[in-house]
């Protein structure tokens, strides 16, 4: 798998998971007594960055040889460009 189809399976990744965001303010906010969580927002901006970390990490490990340091930054870097959105998509 080259770079760009990497990129562009994290960039579907995080644009489902950003499409999930209110579905999990109201889940928490309906369910706050079981949950307890103190700042809704805060969790799902973790839920949603776990999720994008996790599954490039996935695709990272499918991969035939073992991803280098590089590798994993480039990732990573591709997905923190993401956070002024994601941020926005929650906290607005």
């Amino acid at each position: 798998m080259n770079e760009e189809q990497i990129e562009m399976l994290i960039t579907q990744t995080i644009n489902g998971a950003v499409l999930t965001i209110p579905a999990y303010l109201e889940d928490i906010k309906q369910n706050q007594e079981t949950l307890k969580v103190e700042n809704p927002q805060e969790f799902v901006y973790g839920m949603i960055m776990g999720m994008a970390l996790g599954m490039s990490g996935a695709l990272l490990s499918a991969q035939e040889e073992i991803p280098t340091a590089e590798e994993q930054m480039k990732v990573r870097d591709i997905i923190y460009k993401y956070i002024p959105e994601i941020r926005e998509q929650i906290f607005s």
